[in-house]
Order: structure tokens, then C-alpha cells, then sequence
């Protein structure tokens, strides 16, 4: 797990860590010390961590005049025991949607599990962002299934042309079109 390193062909476009209005800004990293880890597992030191021992993300994108970001995600999503949604959304989300992001594209390739508890941050961001959407994308199909056992499907668009897309040949805006161009033929819009 230590050599799956968040993207960083977009870095001279976005740097989270450069950018003043992130939860990010300012944070240092070590390129040697691998200080996090998931479970016995190791992992990259450029994840971002979000205080729970098991999921870490990465800001790799965002862009205030269209309002939109894109998140990779690494580790195991669990709302059950670590409450990621609650520390997800009101310590990364909260600072975004303040900011004027109101549509997610969240990469879900490097969740391994999903958790669930209840659904109240889920209902409650899409509340937060009533003109946008939140999509999930090349979840594993395991997590997917997970994730729409329980409803997330209901707050997050996933499935179908949302499971395999080859995102890293695009470049932020270009994937962000082909997503949301997804997302409006599936709501209608």
C-alpha cells in the first residue's frame, strides 16, 4: 500500500496544500517518512489525513469558478465504528461548500471497504448542495454494492458509466464535463 501515491499529473494545475481557501493549506510533507498507516499497512505520506485511522484522501482538483472538486480516496470507508462521513463532511466538505464547491466527483478505485451507519451527513450534503451533485466513481464492485445496500446511492450518483472510467487521461476539466454530462442524462436535466 505504501507505493499507491495520490495523482499527481495534475500538480501544476492544483496544489491543495498551495491553495488558501483548502482545509490543506500549508501542510508539509515528507517525501522519505512514511509516518501514516492503515492498519499494519503503511501508506504514501502524500495522503491527507482526516483524523480516522483508515480512510485518507487527497484533494486533487478544485476549481472555485466552476464549483466543483475532485477527491481521491485511499483506505476503508467506515461510518460504522470511525464515523467517516461526520469527519469527512464537517472537516473537508463544510470548508468546501463554503467556499462555493457544490459538485463532487469522488474516486473510490483505492476504497477497499465500506461501512455503513446512518445516513444523516449523506442527506445532510446534499442539502448543502442542493445545485449540485456528489458522484463516486471505479468503485470496486464490492463497495458499490456495499454503498447501495444501505441507500448511499441515494445521495451519491455511481454505478454504470461511473464504474469504469479512465480518468487520468483527462485533464480536470475535461473529466469533470464527461461526468457531469453523465449526471445530466441521468437526472433528466
Amino acid at each position: 500500500m505504501h507505493a499507491v501515491e495520490p495523482y499527481f499529473h495534475w500538480r501544476n494545475l492544483y496544489i491543495s496544500s498551495g491553495d488558501d481557501a483548502s482545509p490543506f493549506y500549508k501542510k508539509e510533507y515528507s517525501e522519505f517518512f512514511f509516518e501514516n498507516k492503515i492498519y499494519n499497512h503503511l501508506i504514501h505520506p502524500q495522503w491527507d489525513s482526516i483524523d480516522s485511522p483508515t480512510l485518507f484522501l487527497k484533494i486533487i482538483y478544485v476549481d472555485y469558478e466552476s464549483s466543483f472538486a475532485i477527491i481521491e480516496f485511499m483506505g476503508e470507508w467506515n461510518d460504522a465504528i470511525e464515523n467517516d462521513i461526520m469527519t469527512l463532511k464537517r472537516d473537508i466538505i463544510d470548508e468546501l461548500i463554503k467556499m462555493g464547491i457544490t459538485k463532487y466527483i469522488l474516486i473510490g478505485e483505492n476504497i477497499l471497504n465500506f461501512h455503513s451507519s446512518d445516513d444523516c451527513y449523506y442527506e445532510e450534503w446534499m442539502e448543502d448542495t442542493e445545485e449540485g451533485w456528489v458522484t463516486m466513481i471505479n468503485l470496486h464492485p464490492h463497495v458499490e454494492v456495499e454503498m447501495e445496500e444501505v441507500g448511499i446511492d441515494h445521495y451519491f450518483l455511481m454505478g454504470g458509466q461511473l464504474d469504469d472510467i479512465d480518468w487520468r487521461t483527462y485533464l480536470p476539466h475535461q473529466l469533470f464535463d464527461y461526468v457531469e454530462t453523465i449526471v445530466e442524462e441521468r437526472l433528466g436535466v
